[in-house]
């Protein structure tokens, strides 16, 4: 005989998981709606904010790029921000030469040769440079980093004073360009360190006990493994990195005592400065027209910083199947 209250039993309890499963799933989808809406409006806000700060940009820089020469307060304008531009894209270059080789390196270690606790500590220390103000570095580059390195530039400027980038004569405080690389290239090492140790983490385990089990070695393994998985994360990183030494204002003010010169020298008294600290160092006793140059400047750096990490992005996306970034 068939057991009917089986059965029935059976189908209330259905009929309840059921309804169970629809209100989950009801509360799920609402929940992903609202995620979706609020992510949406959040991209959406970025652009817009981004959209009004070009417009502003170009609205009171305008005026700088369309009157006369003879009638601007710096002169005319592509020769008064090409020192500037120079200036600014030279320090960031040399800050990203010395920078990305030890922070990959600090990277490495931290992620496959530190033992944990050290690895934790390293970690920490890191970060915590990540959030020195500006201000203190430029105190540091002042008041111990320049008189420390004098020395080795008047050694440099005479036993290499034949090759232009040390060419002499030297600065007899330390506060050149090069002083000011050095200090821009320690502000980004926390942050292309951080970012460069999250993608080595994402490195399929599989991809490492692979190459460990054919019989390579821990750094044979890291070089077949995990950097070519690494190389777009490791681009972006750097990219960032730059974007923060293209745009660093304090550092630059503090150290050096600019020219309007164009000079790869890395060692002599005169240097040109940067498009953020010059508007920082003019933009108080600037009036009229002047305020407006100030402000194309920094629509001339607005456009490189923008051009930078649009080139970065395209290179990631080349590479988007093997980047620990996406």
């Amino acid at each position: 005989m068939p057991d009917f209250h089986g059965a029935v039993a059976s189908d209330v309890d259905d009929r309840g998981k059921g309804g169970t499963t629809i209100q989950h799933g009801t509360v799920r989808r609402l929940g992903d709606r609202v995620f979706q809406a609020l992510s949406t409006w959040s991209g959406v806000a970025i652009l817009i904010m981004l959209a009004l700060v070009a417009t502003f940009l170009v609205w009171q820089g305008m005026p700088a790029l369309t009157t006369p020469a003879d009638e601007l307060p710096y002169g005319a304008f592509p020769q008064f921000v090409a020192p500037l531009l120079f200036g600014t894209i030279w320090t960031a270059v040399l800050a990203l030469i010395m920078a990305v080789p030890v922070a990959v390196s600090v990277a490495l270690f931290i992620s496959y040769y530190a033992p944990r606790g050290l690895a934790a500590s390293l970690g920490y220390v890191i970060d915590l440079l990540a959030a020195v103000p500006s201000v203190v570095y430029g105190l540091w580059g002042i008041g111990v980093l320049a008189p420390a390195l004098q020395p080795s530039f008047v050694w440099l400027a005479r036993h290499l004073g034949f090759i232009p980038l040390f060419a002499g004569p030297p600065s007899g405080t330390g506060r050149t360009i090069l002083t000011v690389a050095v200090v821009l290239a320690v502000m980004i090492l926390p942050i292309v360190t951080a970012l460069s140790r999250e993608v080595f983490l994402q490195t399929p385990r599989l991809h490492e006990e692979a190459a460990l089990a054919l019989g390579a070695t821990r750094w044979e393994m890291i070089t077949i493994a995990v950097l070519p998985f690494a190389r777009p994360g490791i681009i972006s990183a750097s990219m960032l990195g730059l974007g923060r030494a293209l745009g660093e204002t304090m550092v630059v003010a503090m150290v050096l005592s600019p020219s309007a010169v164009i000079s790869f020298a890395l060692l002599t008294s005169q240097h040109p400065g940067t498009i953020a600290a010059n508007i920082v160092l003019s933009f108080p006793e600037s009036y009229g027209l002047g305020v407006n140059q100030l402000i194309a400047t920094g629509l001339v750096l607005f456009v490189i910083t923008l051009a930078v990490n649009m080139i970065a992005r395209g290179i990631v996306d080349r590479h988007r199947e093997f980047s620990g970034a996406n």
